[in-house]
């Protein structure tokens, strides 16, 4: 089982317009409602990839109700969230159908109190000794500890689980201190984490930083990975139009489905790209276009540019 944590989680929800401007109002062609945060957008394209998923983190309110009754029946997916007395955020996103661009709206998330923190906390011990890998994902909620994904990389490290930390700010600053086996920001989070923009003198200063391999998101530049086994650029063979939200939630599916299953890196950073990808041409976040996917895998490409760290 691969465990997935989203303290944040979210509705998300995604309108399709034909043209989006400001300042005028708009008929939505389509709207899509799916459970959404990062680490539940992962646990979805995990379990699509024939993995068994757990998410776990926190829900409350209508929209964390809609989340669940969402989630339950859902095929290798099962659900431990928390349950909170706030209501869980939504997220919109906005498509621009005439350009293919996208506009994403996020709320904040609810309170978080000091007892349903403790809660969570003994959940997470609970469900840890089962998991094959652990998944920490996005934004924290208001009251949850800036210091809190460190405190559960140094808790899955106790039991001997590996562990993917994709956040950014003072949570991943604090994060990568405690030496998770990997991180997955993109070239903006690293350039805060780092103060660099050069991406592989930003990467290698990651792994100084604590995290043992580093995968970078540099957008249509696909991943740069630095890792003890070796350095690698991994790109998918076109750049493809549609919505990119939830792309790098796919990466990460892809990163940990190819831990657990012990691929060499190369192959790892292979699939994530093309689920990455195919995740573009999807109606929606946590999902991918399996025809594009496995387009993408057979032509992606990936080499190995610097000698090994």
């Amino acid at each position: 089982m691969i465990l997935t944590v989203t303290l944040n989680t979210a509705l998300d929800i995604t309108y399709r317009v034909r043209s989006l401007r400001p300042h005028t109002s708009h008929r939505v062609s389509d709207v899509i409602e799916r459970p959404g945060g990062k680490g539940v957008n992962v646990a979805r394209v995990l379990a699509a990839l024939g993995h068994e998923a757990t998410v776990t983190g926190f829900a409350g309110g209508v929209t964390g109700r809609a989340i669940r009754d969402q989630l339950t029946g859902t095929s290798r997916l099962t659900d431990a969230l928390v349950p909170v007395a706030g209501a869980t955020r939504r997220t919109i996103a906005v498509v621009d159908q005439l350009s293919g661009d996208t506009t994403q709206l996020n709320e904040p998330g609810p309170q978080i109190e000091p007892a349903e923190w403790g809660a969570f906390l003994d959940r997470y011990d609970e469900l840890l000794p089962s998991a094959s890998a652990v998944a920490l994902c996005g934004s924290l909620p208001p009251g949850v500890p800036v210091g809190a994904y460190a405190n559960l990389v140094r808790r899955a490290r106790s039991f001997g689980v590996p562990v993917l930390l994709d956040t950014s700010g003072e949570p991943l600053r604090r994060g990568v201190a405690a030496r998770p086996d990997i991180i997955k920001p993109n070239a903006d989070e690293l350039a805060e984490l780092t103060g660099s923009h050069e991406p592989l003198r930003a990467t290698q200063d990651a792994r100084r930083r604590g995290a043992h391999a580093v995968v970078a998101s540099l957008g249509a530049g696909g991943l740069l990975a630095v890792t003890p086994e070796g350095r690698w650029r991994a790109a998918p063979p076109a750049r493809l139009h549609g919505n990119p939200t939830g792309a790098g939630d796919s990466a990460v599916a892809g990163l940990l489905s190819g831990l657990v299953e012990r691929l060499p890196w190369p192959d790892r950073l292979a699939r994530a790209v093309a689920l990455s990808a195919a995740t573009v041409r999807a109606t929606a976040a946590g999902e991918f276009d399996r025809e594009v996917y496995e387009e993408m895998l057979e032509r992606a490409t990936v080499s190995a540019e610097f000698s090994a760290a």
